[in-house]
């Protein structure tokens, strides 16, 4: 009889420390499956932040687009410059007046003898234009994908853009695009729902956004990430 009450207290206590183990290898892997779904969403919003800044350097207001769906035509259709260098000045040739802008100027004008008293045989400067989608995130990026907040089920990217004055009247232009917790949290079970609701109310009593944004419409901050 001892022997068994033994046998069932040793259960037991495996029993129970399996218990402890699991729940903490729960957590752990919680906290994982968080930080893949994060990781994602910024990586997706720092995609957004180069592409709103192209369209507003390619811009004649010089206004970030305030669409994600005119965003994603911009990465689709856009094109970008793209400099072949090849050669480069002297000091003898700089010290004698050449700059990048004259240089070229002579090899695009095709003099040969003009070329060759400036040894500039090899010297080229040409402006070529490629896809922006390309030459932002390499060939095969799927643009659409631009518009979707990662895990989070069709759920889109919260895009604005705004036009601040400051109080020197000099004109700011401002961009945000936001992703709630509550959407790339979301299916991660009692959990997730609980991880969404603390990181709301620890948000709304520091004034922050309960989940991930790059720019703020309140105040310039150079399209930073609220994590960076």
């Amino acid at each position: 009889m001892k022997k068994i009450f033994n046998v069932l207290l040793a259960l037991c206590v495996v029993g129970l420390l399996f218990i402890c183990w699991r729940s903490i290898q729960d957590d752990i892997d919680f906290q994982k499956e968080v930080t893949v779904r994060e990781n994602a969403v910024k990586a997706r919003l720092l995609q957004i932040r180069a592409a709103e800044e192209e369209y507003k350097l390619q811009s004649e207001e010089g206004y970030y687009c305030d669409s994600l769906w005119k965003l994603v035509e911009f990465v689709k259709n856009g094109r970008i410059p793209k400099i072949v260098k090849e050669g480069v000045l002297s000091d003898e040739q700089m010290e004698k007046g050449l700059t990048e802008v004259k240089a070229a100027a002579i090899v695009n004008s095709g003099d040969a003898a003009a070329i060759a008293a400036n040894g500039l045989q090899g010297f080229r400067r040409d402006t070529t234009w490629v896809n922006l989608s390309d030459s932002l995130f390499g060939p095969g990026f799927n643009a659409d994908s631009l518009r979707y907040i990662p895990f989070a089920e069709g759920d889109t990217f919260q895009l604005q853009s705004f036009t601040n004055l400051t109080r020197s009247g000099t004109i700011q232009y401002v961009m945000e695009c936001c992703a709630p917790d509550s959407s790339f949290l979301k299916n991660m079970g009692r959990q997730g729902d609980r991880l969404i609701v603390n990181r709301k109310q620890l948000a709304d009593d520091m004034g922050a956004y309960p989940g991930l944004k790059i720019g703020d419409l309140n105040n310039w901050n150079n399209n930073a990430g609220n994590w960076e």
